[in-house]
């Protein structure tokens, strides 16, 4: 019977399903094991980017099935955001029949792929279920004093009237949705102080020994610690200051100016009338630009004088206070310090302002030539009583004097902020609120949890967010005095939603509490996450930090929600590219002609290349076709053997028919064993030379490929091994021996995790009755290993004129013997005289002959 992936995985995908083969074991007699992949986002279609994240995980689930675990490998949806609401606008479909939908869609073509998930542990995070325990947690951080309203500076699209996330303000600072040039606008918005553990979430990046450096290091960057000072600069008739930080307080001395954010409370304050008009025409300029345009390293800085004027109180000299478009009010301060003589920026900012220049640190041999800012380390001048001092002395000096004066103190600061977590929009979790001209912001209580979506809502796309409109359910009482009010119709950031679901996957159905302590705490943290790098920053450090707030409310008792993490790399399709017009071009439109490609419509020469899959880019894979042609085995075994798991894998048609050619060998192997079997086995008493080298390439496979996915899970090198064994058991067709059986069962065993669906048709064919899937992992027989006998080379004056086999055991003497009498040494010796035999055991006896 041939080899048919459709007929034999619909079969075992429902066989399965019907045993329950997959469900996660609730006794704890055994260790655990967390397997997880980053939940997607339910677009209605998959990608060969899930292909490859959710193969890689559910590897390493079934693998750790047979090696003894319990193991716990979940799947949801992270189905809260703005593209159903788009769906919403454009389709004219609510938002969470678009999303259910999909979810169906997706998750029949995920269970197509044989992935042994948990699917009683699915969560969606837009259903109240789930969403009733988010607003929970909220509250949690509310209680904490986590959780609070701040005016913000946001993205604002001026017809729209709306506000707009970074990722929806593109390159040119434009809105995606109606193309008007995006402002920056002040608005009352809901934060979440993860500044509060940024040192915490820094150090225990060193416990993350299983995480990529490179994911690590990132981290450490966006959180951004910073050693300096903080300083005050005195207004002149004024009792307000201007505070600062800087990680140079040794060049304080240089400070000609500072510069306010135009956003900055004491703008205004400070301006003078004269420069009042100037002022306001530079505010309103700025606040048409994007935060990426105003900070964007090759854009020169723009600023404006404010006629006001600020002390150095180190020198009491007075010092001018500008306002420029790169600093941001929401960094830092929102107030920098200028020392144009040893900061790049300050430096060509003050040459194009008409700035003075003033040194204050030289190079050790004292000379310097200001053709560009001086920013190393060097001995301080022009700086009081410091003068002589190295730069690194001086600054622990400044802020010991600067503390004793009332000047400043030293500071630690973060490029970290807040997390801002409001939305105006209307598919995401409502923030569980309300607004009382009484008692201020109250929280719903805990009962009257979840705070649901209203059904009864028209999207424009235009104006404010959609709840905001329905005042039968923005208009409340008071919880707490009864008085007529408000609830907020901020809905939060899907990042909330993803920052916690990997807890309630360990108690997904329990309806009166998110999670059991004891559930989770026995699970967590997930032992291996898979997901891509896109996520090495947000969802991962929004995950650390959820995870160690709720350790510090008593809820679990980890202090990291993932052991290990393994960054997949992505799936890239060869695509083509008109290099004159810079558009991408389909295959089908693509032809072959003088070893060029060509557009077929034009004639024009294309370039080619491969690049991540796109629909954009006219290079994406259809999975469910690649399904549909060789099954879900051939793709899975394509997707793990072409790269290792954290490189770009390039798809090639060829490479699948190869995986789908060698699965295909596999079955006629097994399929001509079954057919010539004999009735009983006999039992061998002394092993053959045939059956030592089998039962060697046996025990070989088993050590290669256990090794092969531990640690760094080296998929490619171990389907390599398979590939290895299968030759093998092809090369020595003795159906008659039990070694042969061995090697049949250990192969279907050993491919069981990159091809579920095949092994387990062709072990239910060998007479066992139960799963492949159930078996323990083999283990190696170490005296299987042991070779009997070696190659051994002959050389004569060191060139190789043959090999012998020899006893793995014999000595140098022994060698020298039995080489010296072998056809080949008698040979090639005859009529020459021995000058020396160099032996080197194990290898080689070379003649030195005169």
């Amino acid at each position: 019977m041939p080899y048919n992936p459709a007929e034999i995985e619909q079969k075992w995908q429902k066989i399965w399903q019907q045993m329950g083969l997959d469900k996660t074991p609730e006794n704890a007699d055994k260790p655990k094991f967390y397997a997880l992949s980053m939940f997607p986002y339910p677009s209605g279609n998959l990608h060969m980017g899930h292909v490859r994240n959710y193969t890689i995980t559910d590897v390493i689930a079934r693998l750790k099935r047979m090696q003894g675990y319990r193991v716990l490998h979940p799947m949801g949806w992270d189905a809260f955001g703005l593209p159903a609401e788009n769906a919403a606008i454009e389709r004219g479909v609510p938002p969470a029949k678009w999303t259910d939908q999909n979810i169906a869609q997706m998750k029949r073509q995920l269970q197509q792929l044989g992935l042994s998930i948990d699917w009683e542990r699915e969560v969606a995070t837009c259903s109240p279920e789930y969403y009733r325990w988010t607003q929970w947690l909220f509250l949690q951080f509310f209680e904490s004093g986590l959780a609070y309203q701040k005016e913000a500076a946001v993205n604002w699209d001026p017809i729209d009237q709306t506000v707009l996330a970074n990722e929806q303000v593109d390159s040119e600072g434009k809105s995606w949705r109606s193309g008007a040039k995006v402002e920056r606008k002040l608005l009352r918005q809901w934060f979440l102080k993860i500044t509060d553990y940024a040192e915490q979430l820094l150090t225990d990046l060193d416990k993350l020994t299983g995480w990529p450096e490179r994911v690590k290091t990132m981290q450490a960057n966006w959180i951004g610690k910073s050693v300096g000072a903080y300083l005050e600069f005195p207004l002149v008739n004024s009792t307000e200051k201007i505070a600062v930080f800087t990680t140079r307080p040794d060049t304080v001395y240089g400070v000609t100016y500072v510069v306010l954010a135009p956003e900055h409370p004491l703008t205004l304050q400070v301006t003078t009338l004269e420069q009042k008009s100037a002022v306001e025409t530079f505010i309103q300029e700025i606040a048409s630009e994007s935060e990426l345009e105003r900070t964007a390293e090759d854009k020169p800085k723009r600023g404006i004088k404010t006629g006001g004027v600020a002390i150095n109180p180190f020198t009491g000299e007075e010092i001018p206070i500008l306002i420029a478009d790169y600093v941001l009010y929401e960094y830092g301060t929102g107030a920098v310090m200028g020392v144009p003589a040893h900061d790049s920026r300050d430096f060509k900012f003050a040459q194009e302002n008409n700035l003075p220049i003033k040194i204050v640190i030289t190079p050790e041999s004292g000379e310097i030539e200001l053709k560009d800012a001086y920013t190393e380390a060097g001995i301080m001048i022009n700086s009081a009583q410091f003068n002589g001092l190295n730069s690194q002395e001086g600054k622990t000096a400044i802020i010991d004097y600067a503390t004793a004066q009332g000047y400043g103190k030293a500071r630690i600061q973060y490029r970290l902020r807040d997390w801002l977590i409001s939305r105006q929009r209307y598919w995401g979790c409502p923030i569980p609120v309300i607004h009382c001209p009484n008692c201020g912001t109250v929280p719903v209580p805990i009962d009257n949890l979840p705070v649901t979506l209203p059904e009864n809502v028209e999207f424009s796309g235009r104006g404010a967010s959609p709840l905001a409109k329905l005042e039968d359910w923005v208009n409340v009482d008071c919880p707490r005095c009864g008085t007529p009010a408000k609830r907020e119709t901020d809905t939060m950031d899907t990042f909330i939603d993803s920052s916690w679901y990997f807890l309630r996957y360990t108690d997904a159905k329990n309806e009166d509490i998110p999670f059991q302590f004891e559930k989770v705490n026995d699970w967590m943290p997930v032992d291996q996450y898979v997901g891509g790098i896109e996520h090495a920053i947000l969802h991962l450090l929004y995950s650390r930090f959820f995870t160690k707030v709720l350790r510090d409310r008593g809820l679990v008792n980890v202090d990291e929600p993932f052991n290990r993490l393994l960054t997949q790399g992505m799936v890239q399709g060869l695509t083509y590219k008109n290099p004159e017009t810079g558009k991408y071009v389909p295959a089908e439109n693509v032809i072959y002609k003088e070893d060029k490609y060509c557009d077929k419509d034009t004639g024009e020469v294309l370039s080619f290349f491969f690049e991540k899959m796109s629909k954009s880019k006219y290079n994406g894979v259809d999975p469910l076709k690649v399904l549909e042609k060789y099954g879900a085995d051939t793709a899975r075994m394509f997707i793990l053997f072409t790269a290792p798991p954290e490189k770009d894998l390039q798809w090639d048609d060829a490479g699948v028919e190869g995986q789908f050619r060698f699965l295909n060998r596999v079955w006629r192997l097994v399929s001509e064993y079954i057919e010539n079997k004999p009735k009983q086995v006999k039992k061998i008493e002394t092993f053959s030379k045939t059956d030592k080298d089998l039962r060697r390439a046996i025990h070989t496979a088993i050590k290669e490929i256990s090794e092969d996915l531990e640690g760094d899970y080296q998929f490619n090198t171990a389907i390599s091994e398979l590939m290895k064994l299968s030759n093998a058991l092809g090369d020595n067709k003795c159906f008659a021996s039990p070694i042969y059986r061995e090697g049949i069962e250990t192969l279907l065993i050993l491919l069981s995790l990159f091809a579920p669906h095949l092994s387990e048709e062709l072990w239910q064919a060998l007479g066992h009755s139960q799963s492949i899937h159930l078996q323990p992992w083999p283990k190696v027989d170490p005296t299987a290993l042991i070779v009997d006998e070696i190659t051994l080379v002959i050389q004569i004056l060191g060139k190789t004129r043959g090999t012998i086999q020899v006893p793995a055991s014999a000595d140098k003497s022994t060698l020298e013997t039995l080489a010296l009498e072998s056809e080949i040494a008698q040979r090639y010796l005859e009529g020459k005289e021995i000058k020396k035999v160099i032996v080197v055991p194990g290898k080689l006896v070379n003649f030195v002959v005169v």
